[in-house]
């Protein structure tokens, strides 16, 4: 808050307290002239004016709330907010600061988060293992939170460390109980995009169909849950012009066994040929030469007769011509660590699993490292010591 308005508000707040003060001393201490039958004298239409006490509650109430007035400019930082911070404090990570909403806010989501960490540790998760991990992993993310500019390093290694967690994710996914919870958080979460049967909506993916723009594996769905995605194509009128555009769709459009919809009709066979050389030269980098997509880059597969934001020839055009732009937010500084791996198990299991094999366990993640298997034993000591460095 400006000191403009911090003094405003202090001075409103105290000449209120004031006048209010004025004038009940000031009633109290009125004593009119009095007639020998008991009134004022005052008379109108018949009616004439008494001098009776204020009730005492009444009184009770006014000085009650002069006295809560002082007692809470005391506790909390009412008189000039910036320079008197109130006698109130409240605990956050675990120290005592002064009041504020914000602080309070983050006292009472850190119980609120101790509580639900200790109940899905102990009756949903049950594997120490796991928690031992989700405890490093914490530790790297706050380390990573200290610094001005992310370290790239420390980033590599949080990152092996959520996709470490996979096997748990997939664990989860069978457990009817974390899976009744992971639906409550998609509600509450994802819904707004994603509907709440998860079946998407132009523009936002549909969960349940086993076609993943960025993956489907859980090591990929924790990934993308915890950092989120920024997806974007470029325009590409400025660079092929219209007739580009509308060649280019339809050769996008012949990749994909139905054609898009069955409102696109029969192929232009000419625009087929003409659009084939403009997609080759432009849009192959991203999405591959067959148009089966790249999940790297989250080039989606052009060739599954699914569409992100449909599949009719006008459409598919106006995506070429302006492109599009995609943004999904990153969920790991509000749900933390324990809920992203109950929505991820929620997530996964909204779909078959044709791609488990996929799965990026610690194991695989030093296999793709090192460009060579690994023992079990070999796997273990690298992580283990990876997180250990990361730490210390």
């Amino acid at each position: 808050m400006s000191g403009f308005w911090s003094f405003w508000i202090t001075l409103f707040s105290i000449g209120c307290w004031a006048w209010i003060l004025y004038w009940l001393v000031g009633v109290l201490g009125y004593r009119p002239k009095m007639s020998d039958d008991g009134t004022t004298g005052h008379e109108y239409d018949g009616i004439q004016e008494f001098d009776r006490p204020l009730p005492k509650w009444w009184l009770a109430i006014f000085w009650g709330s002069l006295a809560w007035a002082l007692l809470y400019m005391l506790l909390f930082p009412s008189i000039l907010p910036g320079s008197w911070k109130g006698i109130t404090t409240v605990k956050v990570n675990g120290q005592d600061v002064p009041w504020t909403s914000a602080n309070e806010l983050a006292s009472d989501l850190e119980r609120n988060n101790a509580v639900f960490t200790g109940t899905f540790n102990d009756k949903i998760l049950k594997d120490k293992a796991v928690t031992a991990q989700i405890d490093s992993l914490a530790k790297l993310q706050a380390q990573q939170a200290k610094n001005a500019q992310p370290n790239a390093e420390l980033k590599s290694q949080i990152d092996k460390g959520i996709a470490g967690l996979a096997p748990a994710v997939i664990k989860l996914s069978q457990d009817p109980q974390a899976i009744k919870i992971g639906q409550r958080l998609f509600l509450q979460n994802c819904s707004v995009c994603h509907g709440s049967q998860a079946r998407g909506a132009p523009g936002y993916p549909n969960l349940t169909d086993n076609d993943w723009i960025y993956g489907g594996s859980p090591d990929k769905i924790l990934l993308t849950l915890h950092h989120g995605r920024v997806g974007g194509m470029p325009a590409w009128k400025a660079q092929i012009g219209e007739d580009g555009v509308r060649a280019a769709a339809e050769y996008v459009l012949s990749l994909s066994p139905g054609h898009g919809s069955k409102e696109n009709g029969q192929l232009n066979q000419t625009l087929v040929n003409q659009g084939k050389a403009i997609y080759d030269a432009n849009c192959a980098v991203c999405h591959g030469k067959d148009g089966k997509g790249n999940p790297d880059v989250g080039a989606v597969n052009l060739t599954d007769d699914i569409w992100l934001y449909g599949g009719d020839r006008e459409t598919v055009r106006t995506s070429i011509r302006n492109g599009r732009a995609g943004v999904m937010p990153h969920w790991d500084t509000k749900l933390g660590n324990e809920r992203i791996m109950l929505l991820a198990a929620y997530v996964y299991s909204l779909s078959d699993h044709k791609q488990d094999a996929s799965v990026m366990t610690p194991q695989t993640i030093v296999n793709k490292e090192r460009g060579a298997a690994s023992t079990p034993v070999e796997t273990a000591n690298a992580v283990k010591s990876a997180v250990a460095s990361a730490v210390k």
